[in-house]
Parts: C-alpha cells; sequence; structure tokens
C-alpha cells in the first residue's frame, strides 16, 4: 500500500524542493560534490600510475575504480563472480535477450541523485516501476486472510487499509518528527537535520520497529499492526523487518527511498558494465580512449583468497589464481562476512572494534523468481460468470499473506514478450523457498497465485523455464542487504566512518571499506555509490592528493557533519 506520508507536509499552493538521500546520519551533498567541474580531487604526479587494489566488482567497487583512475592512479579490480555484484540482470533461456529479470536491485528512487549522476553518465534511461498502487501500476490486489481487494488507488480499498496507513503517518509524526525532518532535508537544512536526528538516535538505537509501532497510540490495535506488517507502505509489506532497528526505518521514509521509484531500462547490471567500458572525457596521466577494461585487458582479476599486512604498512593481496601482489592502498566493496570467512585475513587489517562491527553485521535473507510470457495478458478485461466485462485487468500486481507475497507484472508494451516476478520475498519467506528448485517454486507459485485468480491460467502463457535467486544461498554473498538490529547504531558508525583514518594507528590505515552495506542506507545502491566516494577520498588522502577547494570532499566537511557518536560506557 502507498504510504501518503511524503505528501503530508506538502501544501498545494507550494512547490517543495526534490528531496535526496541527505542524510540523516551524514548530510553531504554527493550530488553537488559529482556534478561540481573541479572534479573530485587531484593526487601528486609522483603517485601517478600507482596501483590499487579494489575488491569487489559490485557498483561501489566499479565507481571507486573508475573515479581512481581518472585522478590518474590504476585500479586493480578483483572479482569472484561477474561484475555488477547484487546488480545482476540475466535473460531467459531460449528466448529474446532483451527479456530479462532483475535478480538484484531493481527499482531506484529519485532521491539516490548520486546514482543518477552515473546513470546519466553512462546514458541509461529509467522508467516507472509498477509498485502497488503506483501511478504507473495499472492495478493493485490486495489477498490477506483468503479475501480480496481489486484497487488502482487507495481509495478503492476498504476503510481499514485507509485508517492502517493513517495510523502509521500519525506514528511518524508523532514518534520521529516527520514533517520536520523531511523539511529539513528538502532544504538541505544540516544544523536542523543534525538537532533532529541526534535526539532520536539517543532515544529510538535501542528500538525495533514493531516495538515502535507498539508505543505508538495510532497503532494500538494489533489488526491495523498485522494488516501494516502485510502490506506495508511503498513496496508492499514490512512485516519481516519489524525485528530491525527503527533507525533503518527512519532513513528509508525520510528520503522517500521507498517511492517513486524507476527501473532501467534493459536492466540495471548495465551500470557497471558500461563504467568498466567508459572512457572518460576527463582524465589524468592516462592515455585518452583508456577504461577500467583496457586497463584489465578485458577481465577483472579473480578472487582474492588473502589479504595481510606487510612491511611498509602495505597491503598485499592473494588471489585465486595464487597471484600475489602489494599495494600502498586497497578498497574492500565486498559482502564485509567474506572477511570472516572466504578470504584468510591479518587480525591487523582493522581496529579489533571493527572486527566486532563487521562481525555483528545483520544480513537479510532475499529470493526471487521470474517467469518469461508471450505478452503482458494481465492487461486483458475480467469478464463474469455471464461473460459480462467488468471493467477489471484479469491479473494485478499483488500483495497476499500467501507464500508469493509480492507478484510484480513487468512489461514492455502491449505486443512484446513480458516477465513475470512470481514472488519477491524476504527473510523468513525466504528461507521458506531455499530447499526447493526454481521448477518447485513455480508450482508452489502458481497455485497460490491460482487461488487468487482461479480464471487466469498463468501457465499456458509460459514461454521459458523460471530463473530465481536466493541471495542467503550466493557463496559471494550470504544475503541481500544488511539491516541493523537494535543497538547497532555504534556498529554502523565505526564501518561507515572507516574512510577517515588520521584518528587511525598507522598500522590500521590503507585498507578502507565500502559497499552498500557500509552505508547508512543499505539495500540501495545509492549507499554504495556514496561509500565508494569516501574510500575514493580517502586513498586519495592517502596519498598526498586533496580536492578543490571550491569542492570539498566528504572528509573536508567530516567535522563539521560527523555522525552522532554515543557513548560506549
Amino acid at each position: 500500500m502507498t504510504s501518503t506520508v511524503p505528501n503530508a507536509v506538502q501544501h498545494a499552493d507550494v512547490q517543495q524542493p526534490p528531496i535526496t538521500m541527505f542524510g540523516p546520519d551524514f548530510p553531504y551533498a554527493y550530488d553537488d560534490f559529482l556534478a561540481h567541474p573541479a572534479g573530485l580531487g587531484q593526487i601528486p604526479a609522483t603517485e601517478h600510475g600507482t596501483e590499487v587494489a579494489v575488491i569487489g566488482g559490485g557498483l561501489s567497487g566499479i565507481v571507486a575504480a573508475y573515479e581512481l583512475m581518472k585522478m590518474g592512479l590504476k585500479p586493480v579490480v578483483y572479482e569472484a563472480d561477474e561484475i555488477g555484484g547484487r546488480l545482476r540482470t540475466v535473460g531467459f533461456e531460449g528466448c529474446d535477450p532483451s527479456l530479462t529479470a532483475e535478480m538484484g536491485a531493481m527499482r531506484f528512487p529519485p532521491s539516490s541523485t548520486a546514482l543518477q549522476h552515473y546513470i546519466d553518465l553512462v546514458g541509461l534511461e529509467t522508467k516507472a516501476f509498477p509498485n502497488p498502487l503506483a501511478e504507473s501500476t495499472p492495478s493493485t490486489v490486495v489477498d490477506l486472510k483468503g479475501e480480496s481487494h481489486y484497487a488502482t488507488t487507495v481509495d478503492d480499498l476498504p476503510q481499514v487499509y485507509r485508517d492502517v496507513m493513517n495510523a502509521w503517518n500519525a506514528c511518524l509524526e508523532d514518534g520521529a518528527d516527520f514533517s520536520d525532518m523531511n523539511q529539513a532535508m528538502r532544504e538541505r537544512d544540516v544544523p536542523r537535520i543534525r538537532e533532529i536526528w541526534a535526539k532520536l538516535v539517543e532515544k529510538l538505537d535501542n528500538q525495533t520497529f514493531y516495538g515502535f509501532l507498539c508505543d505508538s497510540d495510532s497503532f494500538k490495535s494489533f489488526r491495523h499492526r498485522e494488516i501494516f506488517g502485510q502490506v506495508g507502505f511503498g513496496t508492499g509489506g514490512w512485516d519481516t523487518d519489524f525485528p530491525n532497528s527503527i533507525l533503518e526505518i527512519l532513513r528509508v521514509v525520510y528520503t522517500e527511498a521507498d517511492d517513486h521509484h524507476r527501473g532501467i531500462v534493459g536492466g540495471s547490471q548495465q551500470l557497471p558494465l558500461r563504467l568498466w567500458e567508459r572512457e572518460p572525457e576527463k582524465i589524468v596521466h592516462w592515455a585518452y580512449g583508456t577504461s577500467l577494461s583496457t586497463l584489465h585487458d578485458g577481465t577483472p582479476r579473480p578472487a582474492v583468497t588473502r589479504l595481510h599486512r606487510t612491511a611498509g604498512n602495505q597491503i598485499t593481496v592473494t588471489d585465486a589464481n595464487g597471484d600475489i601482489r602489494t599495494f600502498k592502498a586497497a578498497i574492500f566493496t565486498a559482502q564485509s562476512w567474506m572477511l570472516l570467512s572466504k578470504i584468510a585475513c591479518d587480525d591487523s587489517l582493522f581496529p579489533i572494534d571493527h572486527w566486532t562491527a563487521i562481525e555483528r553485521t545483520h544480513y537479510m535473507e532475499s529470493s526471487k523468481l521470474f517467469v518469461p510470457v508471450d505478452r503482458p495478458f494481465w492487461l486483458d478485461k475480467a469478464v463474469d460468470d455471464r461473460g459480462n466485462p467488468t471493467g477489471r485487468d484479469v491479473m494485478s500486481m499483488t500483495l497476499t499473506d500467501r507464500m508469493t507475497r509480492g507478484t510484480y507484472l513487468l512489461d514492455e508494451g502491449p505486443d512484446k514478450p513480458a516477465v513475470i516476478c512470481l514472488s519477491y520475498t524476504w527473510c523468513d519467506d525466504s528461507l521458506k523457498w531455499l530447499p526447493l528448485s526454481a521448477n518447485e517454486r513455480m508450482e508452489v507459485m502458481l497455485k497460490s497465485l491460482g487461488e487468487i485468480y482461479p480464471k487466469v491460467d498463468i501457465r499456458k502463457h509460459i514461454i521459458g523455464n523460471p530463473v530465481t535467486v536466493s541471495w542467503e544461498n550466493e557463496p559471494y554473498f550470504m544475503g541481500a542487504f544488511k539491516a541493523n538490529l537494535p543497538g547497532h547504531y555504534r556498529y554502523q558508525r565505526r564501518l561507515f566512518t572507516h574512510f577517515m583514518q588520521e584518528a587511525l594507528p598507522e598500522d590500521k590505515r590503507g585498507i578502507f571499506l565500502a559497499g552498500d552495506d557500509i552505508s547508512w542506507t543499505a539495500g540501495w545502491a545509492e549507499g554504495a555509490v556514496q561509500t565508494a566516494l569516501n574510500a575514493v577520498w580517502g586513498v586519495m588522502h592517502q596519498l598526498g592528493g586533496a580536492t578543490d577547494s571550491t569542492n570539498p570532499g566528504p572528509g573536508n566537511v567530516y567535522d563539521e557533519i560527523a555522525p552522532v557518536e554515543l557513548p560506549e560506557d
């Protein structure tokens, strides 16, 4: 169910400025940093050509490598699987290559402005994503406890759903100063953002999402909390997030990260792949026409198997081919648990409290299954038992408490083959699918959807085999994305601020953490981009470089906007 929360602070006669993922923990304007004509900074000519290890070829790693290359450094990218990470777009065997499925990230909010910089840079297009009750979604069916409701807008749903939506709005306003924070973020009012957030972090760090709801007078009804968990706001039900820290949820709603989503035409994996091949117009040291691909002879280095420190406080990397290389600096963008399991690491790589933060990182499970179909048949109009038209679509974007939970209908036009995401689930709902093969999953999903749409024969439209993923079972990911539990704020702060290394002992510097699970907004590609830019600033600073005085980087303004620091004792 779409939330009206973002509209709560708007007035018909006032044009609100657009919102970005500007804080609240670190209100730095990454989009302005990227857009500035002076660029991100420069390094001394004596360091030109210096190799920097970039471990992980997902979006964060490729962005970091691309920007380091532009500065005149030589990024050496290590990737265990394929470029893209959780931006993974796959095809269907035997089907038109243009028919694709997004196994990882598939929807991006307009507030992801740093991400949008790179989308525009490589010439990709976006289009509205068909979330429940979104303007671009023809229709939505909410099916709970065996009862289905068809809607094109929230007003078509029974009153209880609007009551739940209003309860959520009131809960945010009363318990989290929503209007004030949303407005401060729109205006990039850093002092006000920090004032509001400091109080909330101290007050709510130990609170779960569910506890936050229960403490609200507007959510005293268990029935309302249950419906909210199953149907939710923006992208659907959020009960799988109920055990997580409420601070994680507030970061999403303040920045409208869960609304107005766009999909990348042709698939999101194109973004890192195009950056890999892109030849920057402005580049230092390297010849015009240089790209990350040409620096690597077309292929990144293989998986890293060992990381350790060597004399001179350098970082030595061993890869799966047995090749050993030593670097002045390294950026680690892969899933952080890899440092605990698949990569042999020296304890001396990080301070002990950072190791604790890595070990305590909590990841969400997630699974999807897609099938290709001959056409977007769901746009056919339904008829009643007497053959009279009802005016309704035969099938809709579906939210349900059945096994499928969320079903998305994706098309490129009425006369073209299309794709159905039969099921998108998280956490316990994802684990229920884990033992089943793709075909076994599909059969259960078709049965569930057949109970909601008894007159619709989905199977007769399927033109190829299903594709599926369970991110918790992917050997280089072990989960979909980070989600802090109550009390984890201090851990996240250590990981995010790791790029600021002057306060660290010299023997703990030189390797920089990045990636969406290091960010405050894990699960969103924007966080991968922001932490990549932090790490680029860190490497530049370590090698004696600096930003232009007219375009200060995240490290230059860190003391003014550093995340709230909670006491340890």
